[in-house]
């Protein structure tokens, strides 16, 4: 019976025991306190003890010590292991004599209702941990509260992360440092957006490509020597350091008085690698005639210029010329250049002219009252509706009246009223109810695990699914108690809003590791080096050439270095060339989306969570596709991802054989099996081995020693030889080799260093696959529960913010069997989630108080 077989039993008798009252006691659904000696002990006794007691300790793992053991937390700790390897079915070992399902379950049920104490009834929520928002949803929260993309990857450190994600509450500390960081980070969020006075003087900006040259018969044209660059972000105006050229623009003034005329120039280059460009240019800009500009310019490096000129004007239109001129005739090296980003007419200076600033009438949307009292009610319902939309719930009176007496002692000492109020959003953007997500009961609950009131519903679905906090709508339904109502109306919503692709990249992105694929090195020309297109003697002797100046390094010598190049150019050639195989941004970036787009696909169609695993359609544009080179499919254009329908033939399906996961269980120089068959037992069968022994030789070691040329496959024999190694590796290296056949690029190859590479292996429960292929369809067929439960437990740490715990075994149980009945579709899974007691309840003081006397209670010592 295989072990899909043997879980679907499982679930099914769970199903069943969780529905008949007569195996469970109205309190805690417990056995009898006998149960354990009279029916736990015998099926120990006869499945585990040979290995695991009496003296043994297989795994480093003994019931002696647990029985013995009297910290109930760390004892509940290792029974979570020993369910966990009965139910993945990892245990007993297949070469021993297996326990049936009624046996099995009847071990599992005691773990979870007696030995951790868990009510069916009412599910342990867990604990949660005050979280602080993390960089993405700092980020996302200041966007969508202020419309400022505030870059926190530059201005703040980096967030630890724990059980494989960054939003887990127990590591988002709060140090001294980063309190500074978060303070200054809301001042400068705040006075970028906010205005500190009601009227300025008008500020108009002209962008560069207006500038145009004219002609003698009067018409006008493309400046000589110039360039429009008409892009949204920039409209430019480009002048050549080589090439002389006039441009004129019509400045349009409409009231009398006082100016400034802004001239916004940038300077410049196209880097080229020690390559100097000694080349100059004068520029000269006139108004209306009048030069009030004439400057010389050399290469200046990306340099920013305002320059700032006093005119009186009266209505009417006035001309701008801009013009330059080489003052070298060097060789051109660079492409130097100046641009006209704008240019910019600030007032009249009379303030009977002056303006509301921009984004006035968004902060303020009545005239500030002259009555004290009535400024402070308009204090107060600013900064209420404010505080409120920043706290993610009603601000309460207490604090509300704090911040309004923070902006009347900024008026006090001579600041405008809207200067008050920027100071006191800013005190809101670092307050502690901002930087963390505040959780409270709902009114009126006594449970045992109170239901979290509907504000703190609202902030766990936002983050959950948007990265960010709840929109007016969720708060709104919240505010009237309607959310839990409406839920299931509300999650569709959220999975189909753009704001849902948050999702997919910061869950997927660290679940399976696809953020890292634009960062980790691989040297491409080393990697194709060991994939000649034919077998010749004399390669061979070249390519070992090749390896020996490359590890080397910078110790080679400036001859060694050109023979280096040489080499390396040679066995590039001897494959078709490497340099379009390289892993450019472009391809990178592809990569990563193919993997996001992928699993946002599935979870918005509601599709099966098993395509993750094996699916005939991805997503590809021009320059992935062209990366892949999957034989039979029509050509891709263009640089959008879009979904294609992959060819039957192809082995491209799922995330598996996806660049991202090939590439980033990879080394910087050759493929790695044992990182790609870790990969998959950790991250989709939730089956991760125990870390290797100290002094475990290298492969490159065991190659060495072996004195001969192998393959990485015989490598690994050897390697597994060892005791200490061979029960980690029979269950890595099967799952990691039958992946050898897509080099470390992401690319399929079918030899390597001259031999044929063998996908074929055999599984430790048994199963034997010829592909990688027949491998994907035994993971889909036979491993479902395993991919359904890890793939549970990694969505509820991401939604949590906390570790999987004993306490939520019960819970992760019936997730996994909704997910069976309804085929596997992802939505199934997330709102099982978000309905699930972990989400929707939360830890009493009282029921903690209750859990510790119950472990008290069934402690060994008290049995």
């Amino acid at each position: 019976m295989s072990d899909s077989q043997k879980q679907f039993i499982y679930l099914s008798a769970l199903c069943c025991f969780l529905q008949m009252s007569s195996f469970v006691s109205p309190a805690l659904g417990q056995l009898e306190a006998n149960e354990f000696e009279r029916q736990i002990r015998p099926l120990l006794s006869e499945h585990c003890f040979a290995c695991h007691a009496d003296g043994s300790a297989e795994g480093n793992m003994s019931f002696d010590k647990l029985f013995e053991e009297d910290d109930s937390q760390q004892r509940h700790e290792t029974w979570h292991r020993i369910l966990k390897q009965l139910q993945a079915g990892l245990m007993p070992p297949e070469d021993e004599v297996q326990p049936n399902e009624e046996q099995i379950l009847a071990v599992t049920n005691w773990i979870k209702y007696q030995e951790f104490g868990l009510n069916p009834d009412a599910p342990d929520p867990g604990r949660v941990t005050l979280r602080r928002l993390n960089q993405v949803e700092y980020r996302n929260t200041v966007r969508d509260l202020l419309g400022v993309d505030y870059d926190t990857s530059t201005n703040f450190p980096a967030d630890d992360t724990g059980h494989g994600f960054d939003n887990i509450g127990a590591v988002l500390s709060m140090s001294p440092l980063l309190l500074e960081k978060y303070v200054n980070a809301a001042k400068d969020i705040v006075s970028s957006v906010v205005p500190v006075e009601s009227a300025v003087m008008r500020h108009q900006s002209m962008p560069g490509d207006r500038f145009v040259a004219e002609t003698d018969d009067d018409s006008t044209t493309q400046p000589t020597g110039g360039r429009r660059m008409g892009r949204e972000d920039r409209r430019v105006l480009t002048l050549s350091y080589y090439s002389p050229m006039e441009a004129q623009a019509a400045l349009d003034v409409e009231h009398p008085g006082d100016y400034v005329v802004r001239l916004n120039l940038a300077a410049n280059e196209s880097y080229v690698d020690n390559q100097f460009d000694d080349n100059s240019c004068e520029f000269a800009f006139s108004i209306d005639g009048r030069e009030v500009l004439r400057e010389t310019f050399v290469r200046q490096g990306g340099k920013d210029y305002a320059f700032d000129f006093e005119r009186s004007f009266q209505p009417g239109t006035y001309k701008l010329t801009a013009s330059i001129k080489p003052l070298s005739q060097s060789t051109q090296v660079r492409q130097l250049r100046l641009e006209i980003k704008s240019v910019d007419l600030i007032g009249p200076k009379d303030p009977s002219y002056f303006v509301k600033p921009d984004g006035y009438d968004q902060f303020f949307p009545r005239d500030v009252p002259s009555d004290d009292v009535e400024r402070r009610a308009y204090a107060r319902e600013l900064l209420g509706q404010f505080a409120s939309r920043a706290f993610r719930r009603p601000v309460e009176p207490d604090n509300l009246e704090r911040l309004v007496d923070l902006a009347e002692s900024v008026i006090s000492h001579g600041d405008t009223f809207e200067s008050s109020i920027s100071k006191a959003m800013t005190a809101v953007l670092a307050s502690p109810r901002f930087l963390f997500r505040e959780e409270a009961w709902a009114p009126g609950s006594s449970d045992e695990y109170p239901l979290i009131d509907e504000y703190s519903l609202a902030s766990r679905l936002s983050y959950f699914l948007w990265s960010s906090m709840p929109d007016a709508e969720l708060i709104a339904l919240a505010g009237e108690a309607q959310l839990r109502d409406n839920l299931d109306t509300q999650i569709d919503r959220m999975l189909h809003h753009e704001k849902a692709s948050t999702f997919s990249e910061n869950f997927v992105g660290q679940w399976l590791r696809a953020r890292v694929v634009e960062s980790i090195q691989i040297n491409a020309s080393t990697v194709l080096s060991r994939e000649p297109t034919s077998i010749d003697p004399e390669a061979d002797i070249r390519r070992q050439l090749f390896f020996s100046l490359f590890r080397k390094a910078k110790q080679r010598t400036p001859q060694e270095e050109v023979e280096y190049e040489r080499e390396k150019e040679r066995y590039l050639r001897s494959f078709g060339g490497g340099s379009r195989f390289e892993l450019t941004d472009e391809v990178r970036t592809a990569m990563r989306r193919e993997t996001e787009m992928l699993f946002e696909h599935i979870v918005t169609n509601d599709l099966s969570l098993l395509d993750l695993i094996d699916s005939d359609y991805t997503f590809l544009n021009d320059a992935l596709s062209a990366h892949y080179q999957i034989e039979g499919l029509d050509p891709v254009e263009g640089s959008a991802m879009r979904l294609v329908q992959l060819p039957a033939a192809s082995h491209r399906g799922g995330v598996l054989t996806q660049g991202t996961t090939l590439v980033v269980t990879s080394n910087p120089d050759r493929t790695s099996p044992v990182k790609r068959g870790l990969f998959i037992l950790e991250n989709l069968l939730g089956t991760p081995p125990a870390a290797p022994p100290p002094n475990i030789p290298a492969l490159e070691d065991v190659k060495a020693e072996a004195n001969k040329k192998l393959s990485l496959r015989e490598t690994l024999a050897i390697h597994r030889q060892d005791a200490l190694c061979s029960s980690c590796h029979n269950q890595m290296d099967p799952l990691g080799l039958a992946f050898e056949n897509f080099n470390a690029l992401g690319r399929y190859r079918t030899q390597e260093l001259g031999q044929k590479i063998e996908a074929a292996g055999e599984l430790n429960s048994g199963e034997h696959f010829a592909t990688v292929d027949e491998l994907k369809r035994i993971l889909v067929e036979n491993r479902r529960l395993e991919i359904y439960r890890c793939i549970t437990e990694k969505m509820l740490t991401y939604s949590l913010g906390r570790a999987v715990e004993y306490t939520d075994a019960h819970t992760i149980d019936e997730l996994v069997a909704n997910l069976e009945a309804n085929d596997g579709r992802a939505q199934a899974l997330v709102r099982g989630i978000i309905r699930s007691s972990a989400f929707q309840r939360m830890r009493s003081p009282q029921a903690k108080n209750d859990k510790q006397l119950t472990n008290l209670i069934h402690s060994p010592s008290h049995r």
